[in-house]
C-alpha cells in the first residue's frame, strides 16, 4: 500500500535561495528552470568551433564526460521543451541526435565511441530518442533517421542473440566489446535500459514482441537477484562467479529505470496482468522513496555520505533521471500521484537551496539535504537541479503524458532499424606476411617472458600486480594506495 503523500510534505511552498521559486506557481518553476537550462548548456561546446556536437566535454583525461551522458543530457532537453515550451535550445538537441546516431547503421553506435561502448552508454541515447516520439518532439527532416527508427535501432541490436549468451542464464552484458574492463560484468542499468525501452516500444506501436522482451528481461533481473523480492534494485554482478557476487550498491537510476518501465508495462497491460504491474510498482515506488528520499531531499545514498561523498561525475547526475522518470510514472500509473508528486515536491524544494553559489549566484551544488551550496558543481549537478524543476510541471492541464502512434504520435518507425548489432569490423583475411610477422613477434614475445621469468625466480623482484576492485560503473585499480 503506497504511503500517504501528507507523511513527506516537510517543506514550505517557497524555496527562497539565489535562485528564487515559487514552487507553486508553475510561470515561476519556468523561469527558473530556463535559468537552470542556461547554465547547463554552458558546459556543452560542441557547438563551437573545432568541437565535436552532442557531446559533453570528455572523456577523460581530455575532459570530466563519457559519451553517454551527453545522451542523458539531450533526454533532459527534451523534457524541459516539453514541460516548458520554451525552444531555445531546441536546434542544438536535434543536431545533437542526429549527428551522434552512427550513421549509416543509425543505432547510437558511432565509429567513434565503439571501443568504450556499453550497452547503457547505447541506451541512454535512445531512450532520449524515443522521449523525443513520445513527447511530440518536432521530427527530423525528412532525410534523417527519425525519433522512433532510432530507439528501434537500438533496441533491435540489443535484443540480437550476439549480446544475450548463457552466462548466468542469460542478460546483458555491461560493455559490448569483449576486450572491454567491464565485459565480465552484467547489471542492472544495461538489462534496466533494455527493459524500459522494450515497454515503451510496446506501448507505442502496440507490437506485443517488444512487451515480450521486455517481461523476460524482468523475470531475468529477479531471477539473478539484481531486484529482490522487498524491491531493492541492486548494481549487478559477474559472469564468472555464475553472478553471484551480487555488488549491493543501490543507485537511484537503476531503481528508476525499472520503476518507469513498470509503469509503461502497467499502463499499456490490462486484467491480471495489469493487477500484477501494478503491484510490482506500488512497492518499487515505495522503497525508492524509502532508500532515497528517507528524510525529505533525495539523497545518492551508495555514495552521497553524511561525512564524505564517494560519488564518480557519473553518479552526480542520476538524481535527475529518477526525478524525471518518477514524474513519468505518476503520469502513467496516477495511483502512484500523490505519494510521487509529494516526494519530488520536497526533493526539488530542496534542490533549489543548494543553487545558490558560483560567479552567478545561482550555480547548483550536489548535496540536497544541507539546506545551501556545497560547492560540487558539474554538468551533473545542474541537469539534476532542471529535472527537478520541471518534474513539477507535469501536472499542468496543457501537459500530456506519452503519446503512442495510435493518440497522436507523429514519428516514422522502422521495426527492420538497427542491422548488425556488432560494431567492430570483421578482420581481413590473413595473408602469409602477416603469418611472418607474427612468427618474428611472437618469437620477439616469448623470448621477454623467458627473460622476465629468470629475473623473477633469482629474486630480483619483489613487485607484485596491483590489486583490483570491480565495483559498479567502473574497475578500480589499486597504485599508490588509492584507486583509480
Amino acid at each position: 500500500m503506497l504511503r500517504t503523500a501528507t507523511s513527506l510534505l516537510m517543506l514550505a511552498s517557497w524555496a527562497w535561495a539565489a535562485l528564487q521559486v515559487d514552487l507553486d506557481s508553475p510561470s515561476s518553476i519556468k523561469t527558473a528552470a530556463k535559468l537552470v537550462a542556461q547554465d547547463l548548456m554552458a558546459y556543452y561546446k560542441g557547438n563551437e568551433p573545432g568541437q565535436t556536437p552532442g557531446i559533453l566535454p570528455g572523456p577523460p583525461p581530455a575532459g570530466d564526460y563519457y559519451w553517454w551522458e551527453g545522451g542523458a543530457m539531450w533526454g533532459t532537453m527534451v523534457d524541459y521543451w516539453h514541460y516548458t515550451g520554451d525552444a531555445t535550445f531546441n536546434d542544438l538537441t536535434t543536431e545533437a541526435l542526429l549527428f551522434q546516431a552512427g550513421a549509416p547503421q543509425n543505432a547510437y553506435m558511432p565509429r567513434n565511441w565503439t571501443a568504450s561502448l556499453g550497452n547503457d552508454d547505447q541506451g541512454f541515447w535512445g531512450m532520449s530518442a524515443m522521449l523525443a516520439a513520445e513527447m511530440q518532439y518536432p521530427n527530423p527532416p525528412k532525410d534523417q533517421p527519425q525519433w522512433l527508427e532510432l530507439a528501434q535501432a537500438v533496441f533491435n541490436t540489443q535484443a540480437s542473440p550476439e549480446r544475450h549468451d548463457n552466462e548466468c542464464g542469460g542478460g546483458l552484458r555491461w560493455q559490448i566489446p569483449l576486450a572491454n574492463i567491464g565485459y565480465d560484468y552484467k547489471n542492472s542499468i544495461a538489462n534496466g535500459i533494455f527493459f524500459n525501452l522494450g515497454a515503451r516500444l510496446a506501448r507505442y506501436t502496440g507490437n506485443r514482441t517488444y512487451s515480450d522482451w521486455a517481461d523476460r528481461t524482468w523475470d531475468w533481473v529477479v531471477g539473478v537477484g539484481f531486484m529482490d523480492e522487498d524491491m531493492n534494485v541492486y548494481d549487478g554482478a559477474h559472469v564468472e562467479d555464475n553472478c553471484t557476487d551480487v555488488f549491493k550498491a543501490q543507485f537511484s537510476y537503476n531503481a528508476a529505470v525499472f520503476m518507469q518501465g513498470a509503469a509503461f508495462r502497467y499502463n499499456y497491460t490490462n486484467g491480471t496482468e495489469q493487477a500484477r504491474w501494478k503491484d510490482r510498482l506500488a512497492r518499487l515506488v515505495n522503497r525508492t522513496i524509502e532508500i532515497f528520499f528517507e528524510n525529505g531531499p533525495m539523497v545518492e545514498v551508495s555514495c552521497e555520505l553524511p561525512d564524505r561523498i564517494t560519488c564518480k561525475t557519473d553518479m552526480l547526475s542520476f538524481k535527475g533521471y529518477a526525478h524525471r522518470w518518477m514524474a513519468n510514472t505518476a503520469q502513467l500509473a496516477p495511483f502512484t500521484h500523490d505519494v510521487i508528486m509529494a516526494a519530488l515536491r520536497n526533493s526539488t524544494a530542496a534542490a533549489v537551496k543548494s543553487c545558490s553559489g558560483g560567479a552567478n549566484g545561482r550555480t547548483c551544488g550536489f548535496r540536497w539535504d544541507t539546506g545551501t551550496y556545497d560547492g560540487l558543481t558539474g554538468a551533473g549537478q545542474e541537469m539534476s537541479a532542471l529535472a527537478a524543476l520541471t518534474s513539477l510541471l507535469v501536472d499542468q492541464k496543457s501537459i500530456s503524458g506519452p503519446v503512442t502512434n495510435s493518440t497522436g504520435g507523429t514519428s516514422v518507425g522502422n521495426p527492420e532499424a538497427g542491422g548488425d548489432p556488432n560494431p567492430f569490423p570483421s578482420a581481413p583475411p590473413v595473408t602469409m606476411g602477416d603469418r611472418v610477422g607474427a612468427g618474428i613477434l611472437t618469437a620477439l614475445m616469448l623470448s621477454g617472458l623467458v627473460a622476465t621469468m629468470l629475473w623473477m625466480s633469482m629474486g630480483w623482484s619483489e613487485l607484485e600486480p596491483p590489486p583490483v576492485k570491480r565495483r559498479g560503473r567502473m574497475v578500480l585499480v589499486e597504485t599508490g594506495g588509492k584507486f583509480w
